[in-house]
């Protein structure tokens, strides 16, 4: 299972609340999420990726705000968390690909983030070609992909990309939930993205009414996480433990 973006402290609540019922309900055996807005709607500290974790989350991914809380430094070498792989800097800190194994099953879970309208990063398709190449090499099938991007054509662009190469690719970063799911026609579980958890009754996870002024007016307001629905968005893919290949893919929103 892959959650999206989990935002803020109704994001968290939501997790701790459902997730473990979501886990019996479709027999999950490993759960993915997106937990870099889940400090405060931006960022992520030692607080609330331990909070991930003790809900029932087994890895979090990261994307473009994972820098904003300075206390990432404190967990951003944990083995549960994944940065975005195609940062330009050499000598930076924590790890673009996880390395897992379940039940006697090694897979790969990698974080990605896109190009456009994004910061400046290494293209994410030269990057991911050569890692799925080691990957490959190391005799890893089951490779799992967090798509962190803006544009819709990139992630689909991607999708096609590294179709047959990889298990599940998901976008996420928009944190609407698109209806695309479906197995790409070289066996890669794919949907352009994943949605959030958070408040269904708000714009992208904040107060609707802060978003609408700040519309309206032109002028800068502080960000108010909100809270009157919560809800999950997601997916849960099956994949072959022999081929890698994906062998169903549906929609959460729950």
């Amino acid at each position: 299972m892959m959650i999206g973006d989990v935002i803020g402290r109704t994001g968290r609540k939501t997790v701790n609340r459902e997730l473990l019922g979501l886990r019996a309900k479709y027999n999950i055996d490993i759960i993915i999420a997106n937990g870099e807005n889940s400090a405060g709607g931006l960022g992520i500290n030692q607080k609330t990726y331990s909070e991930l974790l003790n809900s029932g989350v087994d890895i979090v991914t990261l994307g473009n705000h994972l820098w904003d809380k300075k206390e990432i430094f404190e967990i951003i070498e944990e083995k549960k968390l994944v940065r975005p792989l195609n940062y330009t800097c050499e000598k930076i800190e924590g790890r673009g690909v996880g390395i897992f194994e379940e039940n006697g099953v090694k897979f790969a879970v990698i974080s990605l983030l896109g190009r456009v309208f994004m910061p400046r990063v290494a293209c994410p398709f030269r990057v991911i070609e050569e890692e799925i190449k080691k990957l490959e090499q190391a005799g890893i099938k089951i490779i799992i992909i967090d798509f962190h991007a803006e544009a819709t054509s990139e992630k689909q662009a991607m999708g096609f990309f590294v179709d047959g190469k990889v298990s599940v690719i998901a976008g996420t970063h928009t944190h609407v939930q698109t209806n695309d799911e479906r197995i790409l026609q070289g066996g890669t579980g794919y949907i352009t993205d994943l949605g959030m958890t958070g408040d269904k009754d708000s714009v992208i996870g904040v107060d609707k009414n802060i978003i609408i002024s700040r519309f309206l007016d032109q002028m800068p307001k502080r960000f108010e996480v909100s809270s009157n629905t919560p809800m999950i968005n997601g997916i849960v893919a099956e994949i072959d433990i022999e081929t890698g290949k994906c062998k169903s893919i549906i929609k959460i929103n729950y």
